[in-house]
């Protein structure tokens, strides 16, 4: 992160926590991310350009708080057609406000892992989590990262011929940083990349009608079916509960009695394809009859 961003994001948390209330839980979180970053930075602040700054490592190693991913962590930005045009903050691209009313768009990922049986394994999002905690959700869905080894930065022809090494290395990241998984366990050739989802949601659930957090992606789609049972050690700050789940079983737990919150990328994935990739797992996973690399399916 420059000199310069680091002090308009500064300026940015400043002022949201000290011109505006929010109320609730907006508030808090901002102020949460505002005291981490002054920690971070070795100036106290008034208002001024910060003497430090916070710079990018060549390797990830997940130790840091939700807040401080939120200041480290640097979303890839693209335009409508996934082409990458810059790097910014999770704290910049969430952030649903009168600037930038859909955030910013960047890149994401969504892992579907089925097992033996072929039952979907499901998470609960953490309470800590920043945007739609406590939400169930696919296997895992996180962001490809900019600025680590090795690269997260898929290039259009890594996209065009469907290998997407980016998307996979940070899928296999996050299965071990949220879930546990041993990455010898979800290699990279057992992936299997189907699509792209382009979609944007405030996260009304958790800071109501006027939400200025929410997600703008553009969802790449990725199911495995490792060759054994995987080893699941959730992380406590992740990940709240999980649970494999067959195709009916997933549709009673999507009605409205049921009473339980779904992420809104998970529903559309949920109303729009899965049923007829899961429908036929093996199939799905051994040919190509449900892929599509060029299409990129604008649901909002």
């Amino acid at each position: 992160m420059s000199a310069c961003s680091s002090s308009r994001l500064f300026s940015s948390l400043h002022g949201l926590s000290s011109a505006r209330n929010f109320g609730g839980h907006s508030s808090g979180t901002i102020r949460r991310i505002l005291s981490v970053y002054q920690a971070q930075n070795s100036t106290q602040f008034s208002g001024s350009t910060p003497a430090t700054k916070m710079t990018l490592t060549t390797t990830w190693d997940g130790q840091a708080t939700q807040e401080e991913f939120m200041l480290k962590d640097q979303c890839i930005l693209v335009n409508d057609g996934d082409q990458v045009t810059g790097h910014s903050s999770k704290y910049d691209s969430h952030r649903f406000i009168p600037a930038q009313p859909q955030g910013l768009l960047h890149r994401a990922f969504s892992v579907f892992l089925f097992d033996d049986q072929n039952r979907l394994l499901l998470q609960q999002r953490a309470a800590s989590k920043i945007t739609f905690p406590t939400v169930w959700t696919n296997t895992c869905c996180s962001h490809p990262l900019y600025g680590y080894e090795p690269t997260e930065v898929d290039t259009d022809a890594d996209i065009a011929n469907g290998t997407v090494p980016g998307a996979k290395s940070a899928a296999i990241r996050k299965l071990q940083h949220e879930l546990g998984i041993s990455p010898d366990q979800v290699p990279p050739s057992s992936f299997k990349y189907l699509t792209r989802l382009h979609y944007s949601a405030k996260d009304i659930g958790t800071y109501g009608d006027d939400a200025e957090w929410g997600e703008h992606e553009i969802d790449y789609i990725l199911f495995i079916k490792p060759g054994e049972e995987v080893n699941l050690h959730p992380h406590p700050e992740e990940v709240m509960d999980v649970k494999y789940v067959t195709r009916e079983e997933l549709k009673g737990m999507m009605r409205p009695e049921s009473g339980l919150l779904w992420s809104p990328w998970f529903r559309i994935i949920a109303e729009n394809f899965l049923d007829k990739w899961w429908r036929d797992l093996d199939k799905t996973m051994s040919t190509d009859v449900h892929i599509d690399l060029k299409k990129i399916h604008k649901i909002m």
